[in-house]
C-alpha cells in the first residue's frame, strides 16, 4: 500500500514511523523540517521535494491548522485519498471534499504516546469506499478506529471528545485551589485522581446509553444514574460548602450541582 505522511511534527512523526516499520506499507514523507524527514528515511521511509511529488493513494496530513491543511490539500494530487488527522473546524472537511475529492477526517486521540506505540484512538469520517482504502494504514497508526459517519463525522466527535477533556481540566484547576486552601498535597491528589480513573473509567464510565433522552423509570439506567446522582450531588454540596467556608471560587461545581441529576436523564 502506497502511503504518503505530510507534517512529521510531535505526533505526525511516530505516526509515520509506526508506517515506516511495516513491511505493508511503501511510505513517502514530506517535512518542511529536514530532521523529521530524515529520521524517516532511515527508518525506510522515501522522502519527496514537495506535496506535489507524492506519488501514493492515500495522503496522510497532520499539520497546524485550518489554513496549513488547506494548502497541502490544494497540492495533493488529486486521485489520493486525503487523509486529515489534524484537528480542523467542523466545516473545513466538507470543504476539501465540495469538489469530488477523496476526503476522509480522521481526527486522533491519545497524544504523542499513543501516537508512539500505536495506541491511538482514530475518528473517521468519508465515504465507505475512502475508509476501506485507508483503513489498513489507519489501523497501524491507531488500535481504537472508529468510522464515525460521512465527511465531517470524525471531526465533530473529536470536538464532542476534547469538550469533555479540558472542561475536565478546567474542573481540576478549580480542585486543586480548593485542595490548596485546605492545605493538601496536590502532587498526592493527582496520584488519587490518576489511580481511581484508571480503575473507573473516569468521565467514559457513564457514556454507555445511546441517547440523551430521559430515562424510564423501569430502565436499568434508571437506578444506576440515581445511585450517581445521588452521590455526586451529596460530594458536591459538601465541596462547595468547604469552598465557601476557605473562600475558594468554585463555579464549575456549582454549575454542576443542580445539571447532574438532568443531564443523566433523570
Amino acid at each position: 500500500m502506497r502511503v504518503g505522511f505530510v507534517g512529521l511534527g510531535n505526533i505526525g512523526k511516530p505516526m509515520a514511523l509506526r508506517l515506516a516499520q511495516a513491511d505493508a506499507i511503501d511510505l513517502q514523507v514530506y517535512d518542511v523540517a529536514p530532521d523529521p524527514v530524515a529520521e524517516l528515511v532511515a527508518a525506510g521511509a522515501g522522502a519527496v521535494g514537495s506535496v506535489a511529488e507524492l506519488d501514493v493513494d492515500v495522503v496522510c496530513v497532520m499539520v497546524r491548522d485550518d489554513d496549513q491543511v488547506r494548502a497541502v490539500a490544494a497540492d495533493v494530487p488529486r486521485d489520493c485519498v486525503l487523509v486529515v488527522h489534524s484537528t480542523v473546524a467542523p466545516e473545513t472537511p466538507a470543504a476539501l471534499a465540495a469538489d469530488g475529492r477523496r476526503v476522509l477526517d480522521a481526527p486522533v486521540s491519545g497524544g504523542p504516546m499513543g501516537a508512539a506505540d500505536g495506541s491511538l484512538a482514530i475518528m473517521v469520517g468519508g465515504s465507505d469506499e475512502a475508509y476501506a482504502a485507508a483503513r489498513p494504514a489507519l489501523e497501524l497508526m491507531g488500535s481504537k478506529v472508529v468510522h464515525a459517519g460521512p465527511v465531517g463525522a470524525g471531526t465533530r466527535m473529536k470536538l464532542a471528545r476534547n469538550l469533555i477533556h479540558f472542561v475536565a481540566f478546567t474542573a481540576v484547576t478549580e480542585a486543586q485551589r480548593l485542595a490548596e486552601a485546605a492545605d493538601l498535597d496536590l502532587a498526592a491528589l493527582g496520584e488519587v485522581v490518576r489511580h481511581t480513573d484508571a480503575i473507573t473509567g473516569g468521565p467514559g464510565a457513564i457514556m454507555y446509553r445511546t441517547t440523551t433522552a430521559p430515562i424510564a423509570t423501569d430502565d436499568f439506567w434508571h437506578g444506576v444514574f440515581s445511585h450517581v446522582a445521588a452521590l455526586g450531588e451529596k460530594d458536591l454540596g459538601f465541596a462547595i460548602a468547604l469552598a465557601d467556608e476557605l473562600g475558594v471560587d468554585v463555579p464549575l461545581a456549582r454549575e454542576a450541582l443542580p445539571r447532574l441529576g438532568k443531564g443523566l436523564g433523570l
